[in-house]
């Protein structure tokens, strides 16, 4: 009698933690579809904000481009998203660049007010700025900001980081005149 108790404490047992075992199975079958549809929602906004940011450079609204990825950062952060800022610093860096080679301080004075202006009380009372001093401090403040954010993203992972740079690099050799107001094909913002 002994012996028959025992196995069916042992076959009681063993069905409970077979219950317990297919409840948490089907517990976490259950909230699959709803991690799922979370990183789907998640890759939907990174992407939103990535084709403003696109808009914003083919526009030449840099400032924008600039916020949109740093909302990128906010809501999806990955070496992707500090790579995509970094390169809009590059973007921007760029431009100044061949505006500074075609002499067209005109259009750095327009860079520096885009930089700095945010609020209507800019339409009465504009932040004047000489643009070859412009240039200079926008040159040096890009710079450091390319630098912090292209170091947050090789903490992240270094590889990938290094594959991105490969794509925008051949991105930039393609299209030598003009490949600040767009992104690598590749990159599919």
């Amino acid at each position: 009698m002994n012996e028959t108790s025992c196995l069916k404490r042992e076959n009681q047992a063993f069905t409970r933690w077979s219950l317990l075992l297919l409840i948490f199975v089907l517990w976490g079958a259950l909230d699959t579809p709803n991690t799922l549809a979370q990183t789907e929602q998640d890759t939907m906004v990174a992407n939103a904000y990535l084709a403003r940011a696109k808009v914003f450079l083919q526009a030449g609204d840099y400032r924008r481009a600039v916020e949109a990825c740093q909302r990128n950062i906010d809501h999806h952060p990955s070496v992707e998203a500090y790579v995509s800022l970094a390169y809009v610093y590059q973007a921007i860096d760029g431009y100044l660049a061949y505006l500074a080679k075609q002499e067209d301080y005109v259009k750095v004075e327009q860079l520096s007010l885009n930089l700095t202006a945010r609020e209507m009380i800019d339409l009465i009372d504009p932040p004047n700025v000489m643009p070859r001093m412009a240039q200079e401090l926008i040159h040096e403040g890009l710079r450091q900001q390319f630098d912090i954010t292209a170091s947050m993203a090789n903490r992240l992972n270094r590889t990938r980081t290094d594959e991105l740079w490969i794509q925008q690099t051949v991105w930039r050799e393609t299209h030598p005149n003009s490949w600040w107001a767009g992104v690598p094909e590749a990159w599919q913002w």
